[in-house]
């Protein structure tokens, strides 16, 4: 299989509020900066984000239990943030960032990171609430 050459991709675009969600999703979670900066380059498994080892690591701001950490991974994946990973055999444990995701990320390490708001949290926190299962 030909490498794909990252400077020759086109950059998707996508609708402002797709991209101001997904932002402000990435930047409310429990997760650091870091996490998604590795997520550049390399897939992150799940081992690697919970407990003690996401917070060494320098991943969370705290040590986080594998279903918190799921969930806020999950609720990335669906503001297209990120997606898992697969191998020959399915899904694995790991992350990825999406194209969108990689936009975003590289867009916020040209800069000073924004500093999140009680506006920003309480419009991420009613944008999980009434998200449907489907």
């Amino acid at each position: 299989m030909p490498a794909v050459n990252a400077q020759n991709q086109k950059n998707l675009t996508y609708p402002s509020k797709t991209v101001e969600r997904a932002k402000r999703s990435l930047l409310c979670s429990p997760f650091n900066f870091g996490l998604f900066a590795a997520m550049l380059s390399e897939r992150v498994a799940m081992s690697e984000i919970v407990g003690n080892s996401g917070v060494n690591k320098g991943y969370t701001k705290a040590a986080l239990s594998e279903l918190r950490a799921d969930n806020s991974l999950v609720w990335l994946i669906k503001v297209g943030v990120l997606r898992r990973e697969v191998d020959g055999q399915g899904i694995t444990d790991s992350f990825r960032l999406t194209p969108l995701g990689r936009q975003i990320v590289e867009q916020l390490q040209r800069q000073t990171l924004p500093t999140i708001t009680w506006r920003d949290r309480f419009l991420d926190v009613v944008a999980r609430w009434f998200t449907l299962p489907f």
